[in-house]
């Protein structure tokens, strides 16, 4: 029967913190470590007498992974403790959507989506080797073992791809977002893993678009937030809202910001959180919204666009009152 220390059935895990700029060669303990940032779930899967998978969050979701569950107990050794994310890919990019209906259905329809729409693993790090916790060990000893300890593997166990190079990185960057890739995790490589502790930088790769404010959260003349749609089917859905306004911004969005005028408006005066936030709230109260009307404004979104809505706040650049409404086309699925 495996023995692993305690703290590691679920462990706590290391978190990364946001950065506008990748950090050089040089820039963190014992050197970068440059790694893709996949667009799916963390995944702990600890590998004792069973086979467990943990969320960040530490919820255990084992029942809804049976694909990579089963393949962590033919593919892992007991004893071993691995971290990565869980991806599922559509073709050639990977879909968040596909991902989330793997917890919002029942466990027959799991193990349907399961052989339907395959997840895969992208493993980046290890927690315990042979039931002794690794963690205290530096990252590039770690990286060492996980490399060995992949040699073996077969999909859907995937050895997440990590680089020193700064170029490859930056490559990596520009080229992997079409695929849905995020950006970047950058790592120390000699440092020991933390959980809870925000020790890892990630940087997003970041669109430039056009898209309709329609309403904001706070006043007109001081919005605190914009909330943002797109032409669908010839009506103006939300699509998500914006990161909080700065003052100056807010100040000069709000010069610009007209009332509502007549009954046509394409939303109402309150929604639920959930048209706001479709991955994140969970909340029941409705969320209050001034309405204005429809101007086109510029925001920079990352990546995370799951076909319908924006999954993270866009951030909000700048008013374009000389475009049309119309001039706004709708974001491709």
């Amino acid at each position: 029967m495996s023995d692993l220390p305690a703290g590691l059935r679920p462990p706590e895990v290391a978190l990364a913190r946001l950065a506008d700029t990748i950090p050089g060669p040089g820039a963190l303990p014992g050197g970068s470590l440059y790694e893709p940032k996949w667009d799916g779930f963390r995944l702990v899967i600890v590998r004792a007498a069973d086979v467990t998978l943990w969320s960040r969050q530490g919820k255990d979701l084992t029942r809804h992974f049976p694909d990579l569950a089963a393949a962590a107990e033919e593919q892992l050794p007991h004893g071993y403790v691995v971290d990565g994310e869980a991806v599922v890919w559509s073709e050639d990019r990977l879909d968040f959507d596909a991902l989330q209906k793997r917890l919002t259905t029942s466990p027959a329809a799991v193990q349907r989506l399961a052989h339907q729409r395959p997840a895969s693993y992208a493993a980046f790090d290890l927690l315990a080797v042979d039931d002794h916790d690794a963690r205290s060990l530096p990252l590039r000893d770690r990286r060492a073992l996980l490399e060995q300890l992949a040699q073996d593997w077969a999909p859907p166990l995937n050895l997440s791809p990590a680089t020193t190079d700064y170029g490859e990185a930056v490559a990596w960057f520009e080229q992997l977002h079409t695929a849905g890739i995020e950006g970047l995790v950058i790592k120390g490589a000699g440092d020991r893993y933390s959980g809870g502790v925000r020790q890892w930088v990630k940087v997003k790769h970041r669109d430039t678009l056009d898209v309709i404010c329609a309403a904001v959260i706070g006043t007109l003349r001081q919005p605190q937030e914009l909330v943002v749609g797109l032409p669908v089917d010839g009506e103006l859905r939300i699509v998500g809202r914006s990161t909080p306004l700065r003052a100056a911004p807010a100040r000069g969005l709000g010069r610009l910001l007209r009332p509502a005028v007549g009954e046509g408006h394409p939303w109402p005066a309150q929604i639920k959180p959930g048209a706001l936030d479709r991955f994140g709230n969970s909340g029941r109260e409705l969320v209050d919204l001034t309405l204005v009307e429809p101007i086109v404004v510029e925001i920079s979104a990352d990546v995370a666009w799951s076909g319908r809505s924006f999954r993270h706040a866009v951030r909000y650049l700048r008013a374009r009152p000389e475009l049309d409404l119309a001039d706004v086309p709708e974001r491709e699925r």
